[in-house]
């Protein structure tokens, strides 16, 4: 692998994939320390899976149940490190952030939204320190824009780990109502024990937290089948912490998003900008677009043949920003930002097919 960067060629170390995915994102050095490289010089290069004439082979040989994903991963945080860094922090955060810990301790549930296309890069390194023995819930939302086999890898995967996981979709309330249903039962013995103290019931509190735009006040909405919390396809709509009352059992806590004042895993800020899930103004869609046909280009359910048949452009699967050029030239008379934010538009509204961009490991 190899990144050009105004004509100097920087060749990547060697990279032990050994262990799984989780491991390898843990342990690897934060991308954020290293200098960032003028756009206009970039060219992403690289890749493990190259055939004999530099270009990829083709994915649509291989099975997707031999994918190596933790080598994609490997091959996005060496894409990242030639890059300006991503990094998005706006002010009201910081004030919710104190306000989510302090609402904590008044918790009886706390439910983690999650985006199901990239539910590692939607975890908050801090979450499990500051929800401590709390009982949780992860839902992963947008399960509409995943494949059923990405579904059942990630069930898999929470099932090992004894986490309590939903598929939801908050657009149109698919899983609100088991949802419901989990989080008054593991939230019950909190009235069982104010009964044996001589208290009377009362309905149990469940916050519900997560990155910006993941789909946490669309799921209250739904929950409560009325527009109660504000929502918009677009990160930083929310705002202020508040708590919603949904019958007589169930109060809701909608937060703001949050996320960490500094992103270090810089292989995890590029998924939240394809996936939308970080501020705009964090990133350069020309970066973010190359790095994502590089991805989709060895995805075995998109490929280099999806992207043709979408652009009728020819993509190797080893420069995406010559590809986000040669877009550029066909369609926009050689505004690469237009033709970058063609492509974003095209995988977040599923024109390649609905497929995640993590997995756990094998």
């Amino acid at each position: 692998m190899a990144a050009q960067l105004s004509g100097v060629w920087l060749h990547s170390p060697t990279v032990s994939l050994a262990g799984n995915l989780l491991h390898f994102r843990h342990n690897r050095s934060p991308s954020a320390s290293l200098p960032a490289a003028h756009p206009s010089t970039i060219q992403i290069v690289g890749g493990k899976n190259m055939g004999w004439n530099g270009m990829e082979n083709s994915k649509l040989d291989i099975d997707p149940g031999e994918f190596d994903w933790a080598e994609l991963e490997a091959d996005i945080c060496h894409w990242t490190k030639a890059l300006r860094p991503v990094q998005w922090y706006p002010g009201h955060i910081g004030k919710t952030e104190k306000e989510l810990k302090d609402q904590l301790k008044l918790m009886d549930v706390v439910i983690e939204v999650r985006d199901a296309r990239i539910p590692l890069a939607t975890s908050h390194p801090q979450m499990d320190l500051w929800l401590g023995n709390r009982k949780r819930i992860i839902v992963l939302n947008r399960e509409d824009m995943i494949s059923a086999s990405d579904r059942n890898a990630w069930a898999s995967y929470y099932a090992r780990q004894g986490t309590k996981v939903i598929f939801a979709n908050g657009q149109l309330g698919m899983g609100s109502l088991k949802l419901t249903r989990l989080a008054k039962a593991l939230a019950d013995g909190v009235n069982i024990k104010r009964k044996s103290k001589g208290l009377l019931p009362r309905p149990v509190r469940a916050g519900i937290v997560g990155y910006p735009n993941v789909g946490k006040s669309s799921l209250i909405n739904r929950l409560l089948k009325r527009r109660m919390c504000p929502a918009a396809p677009r990160p930083g709509v929310t705002r202020e912490l508040k708590w919603v009352r949904f019958g007589k059992d169930l109060e809701l806590l909608d937060s703001p998003g949050i996320i960490p004042m500094r992103i270090n895993d810089q292989s995890a800020a590029i998924k939240l900008a394809i996936c939308d899930d970080i501020g705009e103004r964090s990133y350069d869609f020309s970066e973010v677009a190359a790095i994502l046909v590089q991805i989709l280009a060895r995805l075995p359910a998109v490929g280099n043949k999806a992207l043709y048949n979408r652009y009728k452009i020819e993509a190797d699967g080893r420069a995406g920003r010559n590809f986000v050029e040669k877009l550029a030239l066909k369609l926009f008379n050689g505004d690469t930002h237009q033709a970058a934010f063609r492509i974003l538009s095209d995988f977040r509204k599923g024109r390649f097919g609905w497929s995640a961009l993590e997995r756990p490991s094998n």
